[in-house]
């Protein structure tokens, strides 16, 4: 079954969003708070595959949820709901960990299919890779298998994106990647939100693999363009 954390205060929303995840196939746990998802995550042992959780809320924010979930799990999917439009929102529960985020309002085809972009990715991949070998890159190791990063042998925490980042620049080392390819690949040909997603999560990646993010070695910029994974080989 499809489990899946809605957290959010504005009982309308929440029932709005339950309906719809119901009729789509998902098991939805719902709260109205964010003391009270943090509560029922302890519960029931983190089995969710996807938690949705509202920005602005009494209490314990979005934010923090996400934070804190995140430190839980790296595998579950994070979105985030926000009614407001300012970027910092969005930059804000990606940097937090999230892996995407919708505007209200938003439609129910909208919002399911974001969830489920996000479900295949945390419940699928897994078993597509399983027995691929592990790719290596100067010090780093990628296991498939695993589902893992390392570093000269040290684990880097990485989220579901994050490692299908690095999955997708592992096997085209040294290759030009165009931001709207990186979209396409990581979040799905449908995907209806901004393109901006590719760079929050490229700074979230380089704090974690870079020595230096802000000269970064290995995930360089290529300017008006996108990306590239520099492997010296």
């Amino acid at each position: 079954m499809k489990k899946i954390l809605v957290c959010e205060d504005e009982d309308v929303i929440r029932d709005f969003v339950v309906i719809n995840l119901q009729r789509s196939g998902y098991e939805v746990t719902d709260v109205s708070c964010g003391e009270d998802a943090l509560k029922v995550f302890e519960e029931q042992n983190g089995d969710f595959d996807v938690a949705l959780l509202d920005i602005m809320m009494p209490g314990i924010d979005g934010f923090t949820v996400c934070k804190k979930l995140r430190e839980k799990s790296s595998t579950m999917g994070i979105i985030m709901l926000s009614a407001k439009t300012q970027e910092m929102d969005k930059v804000g529960g990606l940097m937090l960990g999230a892996d995407d985020y919708v505007t209200k309002p938003f439609s129910p085809s909208e919002l399911v299919a974001r969830v489920d972009a996000i479900y295949r990715r945390v419940t699928m991949s897994s078993a597509k890779e399983k027995e691929i070998q592990p790719i290596a890159s100067g010090p780093f190791v990628l296991s498939p298998k695993s589902r893992t990063l390392t570093k000269n042998g040290e684990l880097i925490d990485l989220t579901q994106v994050e490692y299908q980042i690095m999955d997708l620049f592992l096997k085209n080392k040294n290759v030009a990647l165009e931001r709207n390819r990186i979209l396409e690949e990581i979040w799905g040909d449908n995907y209806y939100g901004d393109v901006k997603i590719v760079d929050v999560n490229i700074r979230r990646l380089r704090m974690k693999v870079e020595e230096e993010p802000s000269s970064p070695q290995y995930i360089q910029t290529v300017w008006g363009y996108g990306y590239k994974w520099r492997d010296e080989g």
